[in-house]
């Protein structure tokens, strides 16, 4: 059995439309016809849309990116202020941690200087007490002096010795 190479039928059946001979011109009529509609469609229509879809997205982007320009720079603006005040905030606690340490470095400085001169009166009244100590302590050493010299003599030599004569001799020898 033959079979027509483009329908898979057997020879002497129908041909497949499109490939049919009589047909042919009156489907490039409608294929034309079909064409020129859908282009008319298409240019008409949905072109015209699509391009308005993306204009208004294109324009939506660009608003959308100044925008967030216009806050940026607002952003940066702020930030400029923030550390502006921020430095001066900085400067004003420096100036005042300057002046509460002179204030309290003057006030260490006259505290000292009073404890200075506190200390300076008990030196001097203790220098005073000791000069007072020593020479009543001076005054007592000649006399102890006279007496032991007079004890240590009478030791030696068994007589106590006349007392001018002792007192003569350690006089004698605080001189020197």
């Amino acid at each position: 059995m033959a079979t027509n190479a483009h329908t898979e039928q057997p020879a002497g059946t129908k041909v497949f439309p499109p490939f049919h001979k009589e047909t042919f011109a009156s489907q490039l009529v409608w294929l034309a016809i079909c064409f020129i509609a859908l282009y008319l469609l298409m240019s008409k229509i949905a072109i015209p849309r699509i391009g308005g879809i993306l204009e208004s997205r294109t324009k939506s982007v660009a608003d959308d990116l100044a925008e967030a320009n216009r806050l940026k720079e607002q952003s940066d603006a702020a930030l400029k202020a923030y550390e502006a005040s921020l430095a001066e905030a900085r400067g004003r606690a420096q100036a005042l941690a300057n002046e509460t340490r002179e204030r309290l470095n003057a006030q260490a400085a006259e505290a000292r200087k009073a404890l200075e001169a506190e200390l300076q009166d008990k030196l001097a009244a203790a220098e005073r007490s000791i000069t007072a100590t020593k020479t009543a302590a001076m005054a007592n050493v000649r006399s102890i002096a006279v007496e032991s010299a007079g004890a240590i003599v009478e030791r030696l030599i068994g007589t106590a010795p006349a007392p001018a004569a002792v007192e003569a001799a350690v006089a004698g020898v605080l001189k020197r």
